[in-house]
C-alpha cells in the first residue's frame, strides 16, 4: 500500500509559519514551545507529561516516517497531538538539520522551578554555568541523564536548553529529568548548599584532583558539579562560590578534555562513589 498524501505541501501553510519560527529563541519564548527533531526526540515527547499535561502538541511527518514509524504517530495521537502529514520540502522547511529524519514535533516547555528541585534533596546535579555551545550543553544533560543525576540547572549566562541543537545533542534526555533554567550561579549554589548538597566546580587548574578525591572517600556525598565555559572555564568569582575546585587528572600527554567529556568523568565519578558502601544512594536508598 503506498504511503498516504501529504495534507502540508505549501510552505506558506500558517502551521507551517508558525513551527519554523520556533527555531528562533525570542519566539519559542514567546510562545514556551519548542522543536523536537528526530524519532528518538519525538519518541520520548509523546510519552512525557508534566503536570497531567502532555507534552507534545503537533507533530509533522512525511508519509514515508509515518508509514516507517507507525508507534511514534500512534503515540503522538494518543497523546492528543495533532498529527499533519507534511511534504518533505516542508519537514525540511521546518527543520534545522542538514538531513531531516521526516519526524518533527512541537513541544511545551518543560522546564522544572528550581525551588521544586530543591525540595526533593538531589543528591547528585549538574549545573552549567556560562555554557554557550547548545551542542555541549545537550550532551552534558545526556551525560547527567546517564550517570543518574537527578536534575540539571542551566544558570542565567547559560545557551537556551531549547535550541534544536541542544535539544538534538540531548538525544532525549531533556525529556528525562528535571531542568531549572535561567537561575543565576548564586542563587544556585546557595540553594544547593542549603539542601544539604556539596558543591565541586570542575577546573582544569583546579586545586584539588579528582583521583584523589575519590581516594580520600570524599566523593559519595551530595554533590553539584558546576560546569563553565567551553573556551574560558569558570571565573574567579564562581570558583569562590564552591566548596572545591577539583580537576580531571590528565595521565598522557592531551592538552585538556573538553567539556562534555570532563562533565562525563566527573559525573560518573559522583555516581559511582554514591553507590558505594557508605555512599549516600547506598545509606538512603538500600
Amino acid at each position: 500500500m503506498p504511503p498516504a498524501t501529504p495534507e502540508l505541501i505549501s510552505p506558506r501553510s500558517p502551521r507551517v509559519s508558525a513551527a519554523r519560527r520556533l527555531a528562533k529563541r525570542n519566539f519559542r519564548g514567546k510562545e514556551r514551545l519548542f522543536l523536537a527533531e528526530g524519532p528518538q526526540a519525538v519518541r520520548e515527547a509523546a510519552a512525557h507529561r508534566s503536570g497531567g499535561t502532555a507534552t507534545l502538541v503537533e507533530l509533522f511527518a512525511t508519509p514515508d516516517a509515518a508509514e516507517r514509524y507507525p508507534d511514534i504517530v500512534g503515540a503522538a495521537r494518543d497523546a492528543g497531538a495533532r498529527v499533519h502529514l507534511a511534504a518533505e520540502q516542508i519537514i525540511a522547511d521546518i527543520s534545522t538539520t542538514v538531513t531531516p529524519q521526516g519526524l518533527v514535533g512541537i513541544c511545551r516547555f518543560l522546564d522544572t522551578d528550581f525551588d521544586a528541585i530543591l525540595t526533593a534533596r538531589p543528591r547528585l546535579v549538574a549545573v552549567l554555568a556560562h555554557v554557550r555551545d547548545p551542542g555541549n550543553a545537550g550532551t552534558v544533560l545526556r551525560c547527567a541523564d546517564a550517570a543518574g543525576a537527578e536534575a540539571v540547572v542551566l544558570t542565567d549566562a547559560s545557551v537556551d536548553v531549547y535550541n534544536p541543537k541542544a535539544v538534538r545533542a540531548s538525544v532525549g534526555s531533556l525529556f528525562h529529568l528535571p531542568v531549572a533554567v535561567g537561575v543565576p550561579v548564586e542563587r544556585a549554589v546557595a540553594g544547593l548548599k542549603d539542601a544539604g548538597v556539596r558543591i565541586l566546580a570542575a577546573d582544569g587548574a583546579g586545586d584539588h584532583d579528582l583521583d584523589d578525591e575519590l581516594d580520600k572517600g570524599t566523593m559519595g556525598v551530595p554533590t553539584a558539579w558546576v560546569f563553565g565555559n567551553e573556551a574560558w572555564g569558570l571565573p574567579q568569582e564562581t570558583r569562590e562560590l564552591a566548596d572545591a575546585v577539583v580537576r580531571v587528572p590528565i595521565h598522557g600527554r592531551a592538552e585538556s578534555l573538553n567539556l562534555a567529556t570532563a562533565a562525563a568523568v566527573c559525573l560518573y565519578a559522583s555516581a559511582r562513589a554514591q553507590r558505594a558502601p557508605g555512599g549516600c544512594r547506598s545509606v538512603t536508598h538500600g
